[in-house]
């Protein structure tokens, strides 16, 4: 089994339990460390991620799913919270987009021909990654205002 392999498997698994345990005592301050930990899992594989290949940035838009889905599970119950979870969930759901187009687009300049139309495709295809990278930028920066604003709700005292 690959490292990546495990790493995809291992991953999820651990989240879930962590969720698990932590959902019985539900007060705002379990609920940040909750929100805090998936979105630092989900930022840590786009870390771990930058400039790869084409296989591996659509492995990790399908990461970046699953970490909106673990987001979007979280059952949270501070409406402030709530409003963050839904920011982050889109966050990341763009992101998952973003990464996949660009990864798809990377994938069709490898198979383009030597040829005027291979050269469209090339330039198609570039295009699309500059507009991907541009909109992963553009959320790159959102995220890190909404984890400001949550970082400073969640050191309020209750």
């Amino acid at each position: 089994m690959s490292v990546l392999h495990k790493y995809t498997v291992i991953a999820p698994v651990s989240l879930s339990i962590a969720l698990f345990i932590t959902s019985c005592t539900e007060n705002k301050v379990s609920q940040c460390q909750r929100l805090i930990r998936v979105v630092n899992a989900g930022t840590s594989l786009i870390d771990k991620n930058k400039g790869t290949q084409v296989i591996t940035s659509i492995q990790l838009s399908k990461d970046l799913e699953f970490v909106t889905k673990s987001i979007r599970e979280l059952n949270l119950t501070d409406p402030k919270l709530k409003e963050f979870q839904s920011g982050f969930m889109k966050i990341f759901e763009n992101l998952s987009q973003a990464i996949a187009k660009a990864g798809r687009a990377l994938g069709a300049t490898k198979t383009a021909e030597a040829s005027a139309s291979g050269r469209e495709k090339i330039q198609k295809a570039r295009a699309e990654i500059d507009s991907a990278l541009t909109t992963a930028t553009t959320i790159g920066k959102q995220s890190d205002t909404l984890v400001n604003e949550m970082n400073k709700y969640c050191r309020q005292p209750e």
